[in-house]
């Protein structure tokens, strides 16, 4: 099964369009929960697609002239 790439940037767009649309005031009822849906969705790809760069983030750290690698901690 081929796993399908989220396009951070593009949904981020996308969910940028989204609240435009909403924040007009020119939607249906109907047309903003559709909005509301689709961006709830777009939301939390996003949030996937980060927690999945931060888990990929590596920190470089130089010790006795070798560079190691070791996992990026926010609270440093």
């Amino acid at each position: 099964m081929a796993r399908k790439t989220v396009n951070f940037e593009k949904s981020l767009s996308e969910l940028e369009e989204l609240v435009d649309d909403m924040e007009q005031g020119d939607l249906s009822l109907e047309e903003a929960l559709k909005h509301f849906e689709k961006g709830i969705a777009l939301t939390a790809s996003c949030q996937q697609a980060l927690q999945s760069a931060e888990q990929k983030v590596e920190k470089l750290v130089e010790k006795n002239g070798e560079l190691l690698e070791k996992p990026f901690d926010l609270d440093e």
